[in-house]
């Protein structure tokens, strides 16, 4: 713990999550004469890196190729293009196994520290920074930031019941969505594209998904507003989740916001199979002689999708023969295989993974550096920014990496050291 006589900083760091930790040692790394300060308001360290994917923490994504990358973020991808060529997904493996942890690739793509523990990710971070010299301190509230004349910055910080006042040359701002800050940086000068959920499941009541829950499919095509996503999903007790959904949700974050979260859904559960394939398939299974005298409901035509699933989406057909039904029927049962209509009635939270869109505006912050293009010495890094990805490591991926580029610009000496 830092001695808080001390109020004079070359930079400090509001923020100790992520982006905030590998700015600060990416900082002190290159600059180790620099004084580094972060300051966290709750009272421990690393709070989302801890919970993450199930205390397991995906750290990353196997996708080197900064094109597809940037695919994953609903919102910031265009930002990221050129960030992504300086410090990306094989950056931060190596990053981290220099660190001394080794990370393990699923075979969804996701990036998990060997050990299956996200304590080992947050030990990595909290030594890393320790060893160069960073001053962490918890349980500081930032109340309140002043523009200096020669472009440093004063701050107010709430410290249980005293009030702070600390000095820094250069400030990061790494607090995630935090109110209080956005109203911080709106005060700097600095526009906020204002925040709303993504990453969320759909709320549905429906019939055809009673007694369904925890049936998943592996491949299904989801339609919403004009948007399209495809991948695994999942029915719960209310009603769908899983890859696709979180990723439908997170593209449709602002839509669904507007809509105050009811919106039609489309469901092709049968991938990318279209209508007249679908009804063709039903047409021949019909057809074949040993099906006449088969029930249409325990008699799938379709046998990738669970027999309870195919059940529910047939009931309407009832106890019939496959000989017995009509051509009406037929494709109706086509119609609820490739289109079936939903009612979104509102959002679930995705577990821990709560991820938010909106943040500072990434017109005014260079992708080059982080820095401020309104306040000098001003720096952006992790979800302060109007930036967010779909789920499977992403939002870490553009955490470290906007952390690593901020470090690297805050450790230049471009203005001289404070006395203390």
């Amino acid at each position: 713990m830092a001695k808080l006589t001390q109020t004079n900083w070359d930079v400090i760091i509001v923020g100790g999550g992520p982006a905030g930790f590998f700015a600060g040692i990416r900082c002190a790394e290159l600059n180790p004469k620099l004084s580094v300060l972060i300051i966290e308001k709750a009272q421990q360290t690393l709070g989302k890196v801890l919970i993450s994917g199930g205390g397991r923490c995906n750290v990353t994504h196997a996708c080197f190729d900064p094109a597809q990358l940037i695919s994953f973020y609903p919102r910031g991808g265009a930002a990221l293009r050129g960030a992504f060529t300086r410090f990306h997904p094989a950056d931060t493996i190596q990053w981290f196994e220099k660190h001394g942890v080794k990370l393990k690739t699923e075979s969804d793509g996701r990036m998990f520290p060997i050990t299956d523990s996200s304590r080992t990710v947050a030990d990595c971070l909290r030594e890393g920074a320790k060893k160069l010299g960073v001053v962490v301190l918890t349980g500081m509230s930032l109340q309140k930031v002043e523009s200096l004349s020669e472009n440093s910055f004063r701050l107010e910080v709430q410290s249980e019941a005293r009030v702070l006042h600390l000095q820094a040359n250069k400030l990061l701002l790494a607090t995630g969505s935090d109110p209080k800050t956005r109203e911080i940086v709106k005060s700097l000068g600095h526009s906020i594209e204002e925040p709303v959920p993504s990453l969320f499941t759909f709320n549905i009541a429906d019939k055809r998904l009673e007694g369904l829950a925890g049936v998943s499919i592996e491949n299904v095509t989801l339609k919403m507003d004009g948007l399209i996503q495809r991948g695994p999903l999942l029915i719960t007790h209310w009603g769908l989740s899983g890859p696709a959904v979180l990723k439908l949700s997170a593209w449709g974050a602002r839509v669904l916001f507007d809509k105050k979260y009811h919106a039609a859904l489309i469901v092709n559960w049968l991938g990318d199979t279209t209508f007249d394939k679908a009804l063709d398939v039903l047409q021949r299974h019909k057809a074949w002689h040993e099906n006449a005298r088969k029930k249409v409901l325990t008699e799938p035509a379709f046998t990738q999708l669970p027999a309870r699933l195919w059940k529910q989406l047939a009931n309407f057909i009832g106890e019939k023969n496959w000989a017995d039904i009509s051509k009406t029927e037929l494709r109706k049962l086509a119609e609820e295989l490739t289109a079936c209509q939903f009612e979104i009635k509102g959002k679930g939270q995705f577990k821990e993974e709560f991820v938010t869109c909106g943040g500072v505006k990434l017109s005014e912050v260079d992708f080059k550096t982080m820095q401020s293009r309104v306040v000098k010495n001003l720096f952006f890094a992790g979800e302060v920014l109007d930036i967010d990805g779909v789920t499977g490591g992403f939002n870490f991926q553009s955490s470290w990496t906007t952390g690593w580029l901020a470090g690297s610009a805050l450790s230049s000496t471009d203005t001289e050291r404070m006395n203390r």
